[in-house]
């Protein structure tokens, strides 16, 4: 079985923060996920995108490739990224983190948000619902990115958590992403200006020397 992987792009010198990207996958499925799977494909591209202005920041960039596709209840998906932030923890140590994640990649994301490590979530076409919880955003920050062509996750679900996030989270904002649809294909520059603006900002009032 293929297992975890990360691609790590670390910024030159001591990294003073970090962005986690989490890819999307689908509601049930136990294949393995490989260098052929076309959402962690889209996350490296989203990651490869925005590690130039994160370096310029001071901050790495890394990449978690999921054991398997489905979110499946959420449990192993959710061990997948608190193995990811143990990880970062063992090499950069008690660095402020941002979780990027696109579609599931953003659930898995508000499921792991109460770990000491992060300081906010920026979610693009992200998968929430009713189910999902917001108590682990308590003093973080919630970024969600949305387009209203999306025919895969929900602008109106999105908007629902945003709202839901408000009453516990350091902050929360929904950006609308207009005439996009869910895999970020059309208007790519956009999201990926989205999701590095989103994460800097974020991160700018936690990293060592701001």
């Amino acid at each position: 079985m293929t297992g975890r992987l990360l691609t790590q792009h670390d910024a030159p010198g001591d990294a003073r923060a970090m962005i986690l990207v989490l890819h999307g996958g689908k509601p049930r499925s136990s294949q393995p996920i490989d260098g052929r799977s076309a959402s962690w494909r889209r996350a490296l591209w989203l990651q490869r995108e925005i590690t130039p202005r994160a370096h310029e920041a001071g901050v790495g960039t890394w990449l978690l490739r999921y054991r398997e596709r489905g979110w499946n209840g959420g449990a192993d998906r959710s061990a997948d990224a608190r193995w990811a932030l143990d990880e970062v923890r063992a090499a950069h140590g008690d660095v402020p983190v941002v979780l990027l994640g696109h579609s599931m990649g953003a659930r898995v994301a508000v499921h792991v948000a109460d770990d000491p490590s992060v300081h906010g979530v920026v979610g693009l076409a992200p998968w929430w619902s009713a189910e999902d919880p917001v108590h682990t955003l308590a003093g973080r920050t919630l970024v969600a990115a949305h387009g209203r062509r999306d025919r895969i996750t929900s602008f109106r679900e999105t908007t629902r958590y945003v709202a839901r996030a408000t009453a516990v989270a350091e902050g929360a904002d929904l950006r609308d992403m207009g005439a996009l649809g869910h895999y970020m294909l059309s208007g790519s520059a956009r999201w990926h200006d989205v999701a590095i603006e989103s994460s800097l900002a974020i991160l700018g009032t936690h990293v060592r020397g701001h």
